[in-house]
């Protein structure tokens, strides 16, 4: 039997009018008619990153060239910007870097903690982690030989297999596609009560939900800024190293930026012995600046107001599913408790490629992720309430009208 919808659209509507966050939306640029719900894969556009663009290619590439590393603190980007992410990931200035991918900086951060712990070997990962993780990790390890692996294991299964030999545990904080979280503080913990130390992939969580990487004690933590943070495709990740770990370890990527003086340009690397060792070329500054949009509109939220809407937009759109939509197979795949999940909400179908495809021709953005993942990620600064009315009316269209079935929404694209 189908149970009535525990919300009415005039309901959400109301819940919309009183939200405190309701003006951010304005910020953006987002589509007419479009429901936007892949912000955990790339972040809307915010408005102000036109304008920075424009100013950017004109007047400090255009007009003043090379001196704008000097005139408009071009060089300093990525530790400017690094300090202002710290506020929302609950570290200290000197302790963020924003700069290169995610993947490389975990490749940098995975080795200085493998060269912290000598007579260590082992990298504990979780098996289903996004695949850059895992791959950078088995790349380490083949790279250093010598007896150096990585191990795999599930989640309910993790705190048995941290074991002495361990000597980092490498893990994301919200699963990309169920969005179940780990407790950070306390996987932290049993870390470092086997003396081994501890890196968190940050990539769902900074700017979805408060991160406190101090009170968690954690040694390492990466993440990207093109979700959450609204930074733009392909912006340049973070990385983030307690001030206790900075110049105890050499990081493998040793490039000119993080020369003690990088420019006395001498021929032999020394190391700077703060998060500049963390550096290592000359940066992609048209991303970095274009990113600081995003970032100073996060700083200018409350962290706590977006966390509370998200786990209330999550928890309407699973009532408004299993109220409208039980009968057509889907499966949740995320934690019904709101505490236990990222911003996101996902499901599984046996033909969920197809049904994503039909869902974003009705102007319904999410993703799908193999083999059977239906995502939609939940942005508290520009999704409002009525779009989960809206979005669970239109799968129930697609599936009341059987428009997934249509041939040409089973052939699957480069990017899912």
């Amino acid at each position: 039997m189908i149970r009535h919808a525990p919300h009415s659209r005039a309901s959400l509507a109301e819940r919309d009018a009183k939200d405190p966050l309701g003006a951010f939306r304005d910020e953006f640029i987002l589509p007419q008619g479009v429901i936007y719900l892949d912000g955990n894969s790339l972040g809307a556009m915010p408005k102000a990153a036109m304008a920075r663009s424009q100013e950017l290619v004109t007047q400090e590439w255009g007009q003043d060239l090379i001196t704008s590393w000097n005139r408009h603190g071009w060089f300093d980007l990525p530790t400017r910007l690094g300090d202002k992410l710290a506020r929302l990931i609950g570290a200290q200035e000197g302790e963020v870097l924003v700069t290169d991918s995610t993947g490389i900086n975990l490749y940098k951060l995975l080795s200085m903690a493998l060269d912290l712990r000598p007579g260590r070997k082992v990298i504990l990962m979780e098996g289903s982690n996004f695949p850059t993780d895992n791959y950078m990790a088995q790349g380490l390890a083949r790279q250093l030989g010598r007896g150096y692996e990585v191990r795999f294991a599930e989640r309910d299964d993790m705190a048995a297999q941290i074991t002495p030999e361990v000597a980092v545990v490498a893990l994301t904080q919200v699963h990309y596609k169920t969005g179940v979280m780990f407790d950070m503080e306390a996987l932290t913990q049993m870390a470092h009560k086997a003396g081994a130390l501890i890196c968190w992939d940050l990539c769902h969580s900074a700017g979805a939900l408060p991160v406190d990487l101090g009170a968690a004690n954690a040694d390492f933590a990466v993440g990207c800024s093109y979700k959450f943070l609204n930074g733009g495709p392909g912006a340049p990740a973070f990385l983030y190293v307690a001030k206790c770990h900075q110049g105890k370890a050499m990081q493998p990527l040793s490039g000119w930026w993080s020369h003690a003086a990088p420019f006395a340009f001498e021929r032999d690397y020394r190391p700077a012995d703060d998060i500049h060792q963390i550096l290592s070329g000359t940066q992609p500054i048209l991303s970095l600046a274009v990113m600081e949009c995003g970032l100073d509109m996060m700083l200018r939220a409350d962290m706590n107001a977006i966390r509370q809407k998200s786990m209330a937009l999550g928890d309407i759109f699973i009532g408004l599913m299993e109220a409208l939509c039980q009968q057509y197979g889907f499966t949740l795949a995320s934690s019904k408790n709101a505490n236990e999940r990222g911003s996101q909400v996902s499901f599984t179908h046996a033909q969920g490629y197809a049904i994503m495809q039909a869902l974003i021709d009705l102007g319904v953005i999410g993703d799908f992720r193999a083999p059977d993942i239906l995502r939609f990620g939940l942005t508290p600064l520009y999704t409002r309430y009525v779009d989960m009315w809206d979005a669970v009316q239109a799968i129930k269209t697609v599936m009341d009208q059987n428009l997934w079935q249509d041939p040409r929404y089973a052939r699957r694209a480069q990017v899912t």
